[in-house]
């Protein structure tokens, strides 16, 4: 029997390399399977002592990318989600484009008063009697994670406009809530605590099955970072100018002339952003 070769995870961590776990990742970019197990297995015989699960993530990129733009796009979607910085702005901004499509009535950055204080609210959110208040915390690396310390305060704010919100004509009816969005990950205790007190946690895979990733691929909002046909200066000048979905860039074609996309590149822009909008 082989011994198994240890590979060092993002949180620094030491596991057993599992090509079965690579393989369930490339199912997520919809390739063919021929071509999934085809990369598994040129990527299994690359695996060396102590390798990073990034540098295996980039050489199945690598491969996936030669075979497939958009499978390539949809597998690195994580990786799409944390260049979407260097701020948090724009993934505040993709979150509210993501809840409007699910049905809410959203509003970005947002004074709201509480009992207290004022309050700088990422997103509100309303669909009929439900009223959200979300904050967003983006990271810009997979190893960091949402700690309980966290939802402690994002529920300590919440509790303060909470109140104010109840003394306003009209909400005597409505659910108030406070939730919590990361495109990384909770730790067990955080996510212990969001159950124990009612806090909408929403993460890259939670709630299992609704997690970030599950939500983007049913709804076709990925974020333009997803693209491989667009560099990384061409991505920064569309965030800036407060585009952050594929879907934007497909139903405003002239932006790409505006920052200067080569007309070589142009309808290759155009095509990965319409076919990354098609749900599953």
């Amino acid at each position: 029997m082989n011994k198994p070769v240890l590979i060092k995870k993002y949180s620094g961590e030491y596991e057993a390399f599992d090509v079965n776990k690579l393989i369930k990742s490339l199912r997520r970019s919809r390739a063919d399977e021929d071509i999934i197990q085809d990369i598994a297995r040129k990527v299994q015989a690359q695996i060396e002592e102590g390798m990073t699960t990034k540098k295996i993530y980039q050489l199945a990129f690598k491969m996936l990318k030669s075979r497939s733009r958009v499978s390539a796009s949809k597998y690195k979607l994580k990786k799409a989600l944390m260049e979407l910085g260097p701020t948090g702005f724009p993934f505040e901004r993709f979150v509210s484009k993501l809840l409007t499509h699910e049905g809410f009535v959203t509003q970005v950055g947002v004074i709201v008063q509480g009992n207290c204080v004022q309050h700088e609210t990422d997103v509100i959110a309303q669909q009929d009697n439900e009223h959200y208040m979300i904050e967003c915390k983006y990271h810009s690396d997979q190893g960091r994670v949402c700690n309980v310390k966290v939802p402690l305060y994002i529920h300590s704010r919440f509790l303060d406009v909470e109140k104010q919100w109840k003394r306003q004509k009209g909400h005597e009816a409505k659910i108030h809530k406070g939730g919590l969005y990361t495109n990384t990950r909770f730790t067990s205790d955080a996510i212990q605590y969001g159950k124990c007190v009612g806090l909408l946690l929403t993460s890259w895979d939670y709630p299992r099955g609704d997690g970030l990733k599950n939500r983007i691929d049913k709804s076709g909002l990925h974020p333009l970072t997803a693209l491989t046909t667009l560099t990384k200066a061409e991505k920064r000048k569309l965030l800036e100018k407060g585009f952050v979905l594929c879907k934007e860039i497909h139903e405003n074609p002239a932006i790409l002339e505006q920052i200067g996309v080569t007309k070589r590149r142009y309808n290759k822009v155009l095509e990965d952003s319409e076919n990354l909008c098609r749900t599953i």
